[in-house]
């Protein structure tokens, strides 16, 4: 390890264009990594992505030091899809995790993430990691897809959304004034249930301490992967004490000012051990914000529409990547995706990445580690099982477009397709179809070939 640092060193000093060059497991380099994932945290909610009144002071340090990803997305515009995707690597079409009809478990839901996925808790538990989930799971609340029966050594969290288990006769003002003793939502430590309904005014808190303590646990001879799953910012919004009527941005403003500390709290127990330059930690969130909420969701910035949607605002996510004397500093317009996170991580880990089925998710590591162009030049956009949109390089095709959750029942069929630059038009206002033909065609092209990659599978969602 040490010669790989002295080597490491050179490198740097002779091209600092460049960047470190890429870890390997065979040179004694096997990265700490903490992915720390929010639940329906918009594009423009942080400092650091443009937000003029909440403060985010640590992620916007670990922006400077790290890398902020402006062109990150995730596999599905709701939680349990997006969370499946992200595990996984690949679409949720592929495993049975969506549904046009249910999008999302629920507490009745009997179906969850197959035994036969392979999780990144999985992947690198098979390479000597410890693993750990804490937090929102909503891959399945039955033992059997349960964190423990996916890789994960342990987990301490909630199984579904913080809004389920809704306690009947209760205010019809839940979300306006929440109370955590209207939602009987269950805390669990491994396969047991410890606290319920969980007190989620202490939650993050709870989340954030789990995560500060399992680091400071942390054996020498053996790396460690942290999946610090925050069930926030989704409504009902709960924050602690320190933080009620700290934030310019109300209610809403709170919560994300207390997550912004834990991660200061995540960071700082890093460096605190001197774990810092051997951890890799992601920040990003499962969806944009649930713009039907008004003043209780949150914001999507420059771009269109919000959570539910495959509009820019309901899957570009807010993205950094930290890994100080590692990753160079600086802001990458390139494109990625949390498809890309178990691939990528068994890259830098030496895993063994599975090679019996499809993946989706492509490594990172090059553009991370040495600011070369990303592999990912285009994007599937999936509303439930059907395919809505594509991407590929700048251009974007809508087939289908609905505004989920503010009254749009039907879908609006787009023949010709919807076009949009997104270089020059992130909030997707200018539809360019009519100039550019053969990009249409082109786009319409990829959906088809993408389509028939697909095979049918036991659908997991609508299962009761």
């Amino acid at each position: 390890m040490r010669s790989f640092q002295c080597v490491l060193m050179l490198l740097l000093a002779s091209n600092a264009l460049i960047g470190p060059a890429p870890m390997s497991a065979d040179e004694g380099a096997s990265p700490n990594v903490v992915v720390i994932f929010c639940d329906d945290l918009g594009y423009g909610d942080l400092g650091c992505f443009g937000h003029p009144t909440i403060r985010t002071p640590h992620l916007d340090q670990m922006a400077a030091e790290g890398q902020k990803w402006t062109e990150f997305y995730v596999a599905a515009s709701v939680c349990s899809p997006s969370r499946a995707a992200l595990q996984t690597g690949r679409y949720p079409i592929r495993n049975g995790m969506c549904s046009m009809k249910r999008r999302v478990l629920f507490p009745d839901s009997t179906g969850g993430l197959p035994p036969s996925e392979v999780t990144l808790g999985r992947m690198l538990k098979n390479r000597g990691y410890a693993t750990h989930a804490i937090g929102k799971w909503h891959l399945g609340h039955l033992p059997k897809f349960l964190p423990t029966q996916h890789g994960y050594d342990s987990y301490f969290g909630i199984p579904y959304s913080n809004d389920m288990d809704f306690v009947k006769g209760s205010s019809k003002r839940r979300f306006e004034d929440p109370e955590s003793k209207n939602f009987n939502v269950p805390l669990m430590q491994g396969n047991k249930i410890i606290e319920r309904p969980a007190d989620q005014t202490t939650i993050t808190k709870r989340f954030t301490g789990r995560a500060c303590a399992l680091i400071r646990q942390h054996k020498e001879d053996q790396p460690f992967f942290i999946y610090l799953a925050h069930n926030l910012p989704h409504v009902p919004l709960f924050r602690s004490s320190e933080f009620e009527n700290v934030s310019r941005r109300g209610l809403y403003g709170d919560v994300i000012e207390e997550i912004d500390w834990s991660v200061g709290q995540v960071l700082g127990t890093l460096r605190e051990t001197g774990l810092d330059k051997s951890t890799l930690v992601v920040f990003t969130s499962d969806n944009g914000p649930w713009k039907s909420f008004k003043q209780q969701g949150g914001s999507a910035g420059l771009l269109r529409d919000g959570k539910g949607s495959t509009w820019e605002g309901g899957m570009r996510e807010p993205t950094v990547f930290w890994w100080p004397g590692t990753i160079p500093s600086g802001v990458v317009m390139e494109m990625g995706s949390t498809l890309d996170l178990l691939p990528t991580l068994g890259s830098l880990a030496n895993a063994k990445v599975p090679d019996d089925r499809v993946l989706d998710g492509l490594d990172l590591s090059p553009t991370l580690l040495e600011n070369k162009p990303s592999p990912r030049s285009q994007m599937i956009y999936y509303h439930g099982d059907e395919v809505f949109a594509v991407r590929q390089g700048m251009y974007k095709a809508h087939f289908k477009t609905k505004t989920s959750y503010q009254g749009q029942r039907e879908a609006e069929v787009h023949d010709p397709p919807l076009l949009f630059h997104l270089g020059h038009d992130p909030g997707e206002q200018h539809d360019v179809a009519k100039i550019y033909p053969e990009v249409v065609k082109r786009l319409e092209g990829l959906k088809a070939d993408h389509e028939a990659t697909v095979e049918p599978i036991e659908n997991q969602m609508t299962l009761r």
